[in-house]
């Protein structure tokens, strides 16, 4: 190990250098949402979607829970926030934006905000 660095905070920054993570924590920023959500603002497929998110949970930077037949997946801890937000001011560059398609998240979640 490099005297002065911490392999916690090493991970932290390793799990961040994939623009789909830092992706999918901004569309966790306004709470959970679940896969089929993300697929349809990202326009990513599932199982790249899937990937991922198996990366962010085994750094202990997201959770889930099962509700029927779908998940929902959260921030465990807010502070991510600050450090894409003080990397964004420091780059001067707003997040990358990906393409929107014109597809709406069907799950019973995202239904009854519409409804």
């Amino acid at each position: 190990m490099i005297p002065g660095t911490n392999p916690d905070l090493t991970q932290v920054f390793k799990v961040l250098t994939h623009p789909a993570r830092i992706a999918i924590l901004n569309i966790l920023r306004d709470g959970e949402h679940c896969v089929c959500h993300m697929e349809a603002h990202l326009g990513f497929r599932q199982s790249y979607i899937s990937q991922q998110l198996t990366v962010l949970r085994e750094a202990g930077m997201i959770t889930d829970r099962r509700d029927g037949w779908n998940i929902f997946y959260r921030v465990v801890n807010p502070h991510i926030y600050a450090v894409l937000d003080a990397a964004q001011a420091l780059t001067g560059q707003a997040p990358r934006p990906f393409p929107k398609p014109e597809v709406n998240c069907t799950c019973p979640h995202c239904s009854a905000k519409t409804s």
